[in-house]
Order: structure tokens, then sequence, then C-alpha cells
């Protein structure tokens, strides 16, 4: 912890840096991630502060709509899109993810209930062609795939793509090689940026 207090206390010491961040924000791209601390996606990305609106959730899910009892991960959401008009979305799963792959092997995770049931609610288990597959490559691709359509059912969202303002993407970022990769419609399957 050291080291990060160490940075935090130099950190502030360059106000002209931060200065202009004071009159607002514009980003042009909403991430959506997984909370694992290996993702960073100012790093994957080289975003400056300002340039990327963040969202991250255990295994980089997005829960299914539902405005009779919104979820924070909803009004993230609908605020990047209606209020700061992103053009963007990404949904960016990883490899060696933890949430995919207990849904992949079944876990028992009665240990860590709101866990549990973060993942039963809001995942369908994620197919995978080899469970023994410590990065869980397939599963997690098929995952974000599930996770954007579930994304398209937000209505800002689905409003948006009909006109056009708004793209989505699904990435998968290998944690082991620092590789990215989008999913191309075309061939259904994810390949190198």
């Amino acid at each position: 912890m050291q080291p990060l207090i160490d940075n935090a206390r130099t950190f502030g010491q360059r106000p002209e840096e931060f200065a202009k961040l004071a009159e607002g924000q514009s980003p042009q791209v909403l991430f959506i991630t997984c909370s694992d601390s290996r993702v960073v996606p100012a790093l994957i990305t080289g975003a400056r502060p300002g340039e990327l609106f963040e969202l991250r959730t255990a295994g980089n899910i997005v829960p299914p709509y539902g405005s009779e009892r919104p979820t924070g991960e909803a009004a993230t959401i609908e605020y990047a899109v209606e209020v700061l008009g992103v053009q963007d979305v990404v949904v960016c799963g990883h490899s060696h993810c933890g949430a995919v792959g207990a849904l992949v092997r079944g876990d028992d995770l009665d240990a860590v209930p709101a866990v549990r049931d973060w993942l039963a609610h809001a995942a369908d288990e994620p197919s995978s062609a080899d469970p023994g597959d410590p990065t869980v490559a397939r599963a997690v691709q098929n995952h974000v795939l599930a996770q954007l359509l579930r994304l398209r059912s937000y209505p800002c969202v689905e409003k948006r793509l009909a006109d056009g303002r708004l793209r989505v993407r699904g990435w998968y970022y290998e944690v082991h090689t620092g590789a990215v990769l989008e999913h191309h419609v075309d061939t259904d399957g994810f390949e190198a940026l």
C-alpha cells in the first residue's frame, strides 16, 4: 500500500495538468469491463483522464434492463449514452476471468453469497469449448457477446443504435500477452485490432 500512498501524495502536485478537467468531461467511449485489477482500461487504450467513461463490474456483467428497479450499472450506461453522448460502447472481457471461470466450472460460491447471487442473476452460463482451459478464452468471448445483447436491450442504447449515433464493440483482452481482440460480425470471430 505504501507505494500507492506515496504516489497519491505527489499526484496532486501538478495542478496545471489537471485544471482543464474541472471544466467538465466529454468522453467518446463508455468502457465496460471487469473489476479485475489486471484489467486497466486507460493502460490498455492509452486514454488520458476524461477520455473514457468506465463501468467496472465483476465479470464485466451488464445486468438485464429493468426500469422499475434501476441498477447502478443501468444508471451509468444511461448517463453515458444520454447525457455524455458517447459514440462507442466497448464491452471488454479478459482471459483468466475468475467470474466466468467460476460459472464454467460450476464452482461452489456459497462462501461468497453476494458474488454467487450477482453471477446467477446477471449472467447466463457461458459456453466453453474447453472448461479446463485456464484462460477460459472461448467462454469469456461468448460471455462478451451475451453482454452485448443485453446492452442492446437498454432503451437508450437501442434508440441510439437505430439512429446511427452509437456503436457497440466486443473486446477480449489477454492478460498474459497484452493482446486485444475485437469481435467481427462478418466472421463471427474475435480478431486482433
